[in-house]
């Protein structure tokens, strides 16, 4: 039998061409390789975005079109809403119940996020949400999580958080390992950071040729 995966995206909006780099391409090409499961994930959208939850419907079909669009095959992988999946909101408050705050707050990640966010004091749920996606990981079996270097917090914290609960109760649940891939960082249209939503440098996937066209016209290129 192949190895189980989650993946997935938090759909706090479309995807954009520095998702299909770093993520969505590997993404087509690991299902083929592993039963993928990818989750759309609609609860912990709103760790940023509690204030418009309105946006979420929205953002969650297009978000699985845009899956669609790049080459996810629904007859090889497994599509999920986070919401829809009561075990997930189970597990996340039984594993609270033992998780210290402590550890927490020093959960690089989650400090690098909290800084890039302006966050001066951290939202409970924003705090708490390497317990949920430990939850995401553990329903449904997944022994591989695929992410880039700056996510081995996340998983190393769902690790030990796993084998606390296997220690405490029962032996059940399984350990993940992360599935380390090369994931490259593509320089949004400001020529200065990252592609992104937030700061408005992207290209979505979705975009049509004259909006691909007018937005390179004003992209920064070499001075020189």
């Amino acid at each position: 039998m192949k190895e189980r995966i989650l993946t997935g995206d938090r759909i706090t909006g479309k995807l954009h061409l520095g998702h299909y780099v770093g993520s969505l391409k590997n993404r087509v090409e690991l299902q083929n390789q592993y039963e993928t499961y990818l989750i759309l994930a609609d609860v912990q959208a709103l760790t940023t975005h509690f204030e418009k939850p309105e946006l979420i419907k929205q953002n969650l079909r297009n978000v699985a079109l845009d899956y669609l669009s790049a080459g996810i095959n629904p007859d090889q992988a497994t599509i999920f809403v986070q919401s829809l999946i009561p075990e997930i909101a189970e597990l996340t408050t039984y594993f609270s119940m033992f998780v210290t705050v402590n550890s927490l707050r020093h959960n690089p990640t989650i400090k690098a996020e909290a800084k890039e966010r302006g966050f001066q004091d951290m939202y409970y749920g924003f705090l708490g949400y390497p317990v949920s996606q430990t939850a995401d990981i553990t329903f449904c079996k997944a022994t591989l999580v695929p992410v880039g270097e700056d996510q081995l917090p996340h998983i190393e914290q769902t690790r030990k958080i796993v084998r606390r609960f296997n220690q405490l109760y029962k032996p059940v649940l399984l350990e993940p390992k992360p599935l380390v891939g090369d994931v490259p960082r593509l320089i949004g249209l400001d020529g200065n950071n990252k592609m992104s939503k937030s700061l408005g440098n992207a290209i979505y996937l979705d975009s049509t040729q004259e909006d691909v066209n007018e937005k390179i016209k004003k992209a920064t290129t070499d001075p020189a």
